[in-house]
């Protein structure tokens, strides 16, 4: 395929989420090699089920394709993405070098992301960059949008267009830390937010009406699918910010079947999510092929 064939952007996702539609995304992993054929074959499986597809940028710091190339290979394919980039690997000019990159490719939506902790991953002796976090990848990405560089300098070969959303955790311990860093990213130009992995919809539902409430950008509320009680314990272990609680745990450890339990669980979140925010975040490691099946369980129709 072309560039020009490969640059053909989609903008479906942006369509839907300005027009108040309920969102659906799901995540799917960039290959740990050459060959994109495995996560090809996931994303497929979402056609017509999801709005976008989230490519993840060193998830966890752990060694991946980059998501801008994952993303191209899936734009080739006919699947809208939305391309992660963490400030964790770069410098403020290979970030916006990637950025306009991402443009020319046809790439139009874009998470920006501080990005995990080098110890976290699997190259523990690498040198994390993080010249910039999230909020200034943020004022970054609005500049570039209104055709200036970080120094204010002008695009001398176009502006870009990314629509541009940022990480959320409403299940974080300081609800004043929680309200402050929203509305930073909020001022800071995101278009909508996406939830860390979400448990506690209580919490959910506080931030939604004391935090979100009044603010015209979704939130997608992160669904995880859980396989087992030892997935969900090395979920606890190693994945930065996230905790799932023992009732859940002990679901999964007392099911006869755990992965149709954590498919049943992955469903019942859907269901509560829906009635608390504009969209949900569908997360499945290695199983994307799940994620339909859940959303029949959970009666999320088709995308039309």
């Amino acid at each position: 395929m072309s560039i020009l064939q490969a640059s053909i952007p989609l903008n479906s996702f942006r369509t839907a989420a300005q027009s108040g539609k309920f969102l659906v995304t799901a995540e799917v992993c960039p290959p740990k090699g050459g060959d994109p054929a495995h996560m090809v074959q996931m994303a497929q499986t979402l056609k017509g089920r999801v709005h976008a597809v989230n490519i993840t940028d060193g998830s966890r710091a752990v060694l991946r394709m980059c998501s801008l190339a994952a993303s191209v290979i899936l734009l080739q394919q006919g699947i809208e993405p939305i391309c992660q980039i963490a400030c964790r690997d770069r410098n403020r000019i290979a970030l916006q070098a990637d950025l306009m990159g991402a443009h020319a490719l046809g790439i139009r939506n874009v998470l920006a992301l501080t990005g995990d902790p080098v110890k976290a991953g699997d190259h523990v002796d690498a040198r994390g960059v993080f010249d910039l976090e999230s909020v200034r990848l943020l004022k970054l990405l609005q500049k570039l949008n209104q055709g200036i560089d970080f120094n204010d300098k002008p695009l001398t070969d176009g502006s870009i267009d990314l629509f541009t959303g940022a990480a959320i955790d409403p299940q974080l311990a300081s609800w004043s830390g929680l309200q402050r860093r929203f509305e930073r990213k909020l001022e800071a130009g995101a278009q909508f937010f996406q939830s860390q992995l979400i448990c506690d919809f209580d919490r959910l539902e506080k931030f939604m009406v004391k935090i979100a409430d009044g603010t015209d950008k979704p939130v997608l509320a992160g669904i995880f699918l859980l396989k087992s009680a030892k997935n969900a314990q090395f979920i606890n272990r190693c994945v930065p910010g996230v905790y799932i609680p023992d009732r859940i745990i002990q679901r999964l450890e007392q099911a006869k079947d755990p992965l149709a339990e954590g498919m049943a669980i992955a469903a019942e979140q859907v269901k509560l999510a829906r009635q608390l925010c504009q969209g949900i975040h569908m997360m499945a490691v290695k199983r994307e092929d799940l994620i339909a099946p859940i959303l029949d369980l959970a009666g999320i129709p088709p995308i039309n």
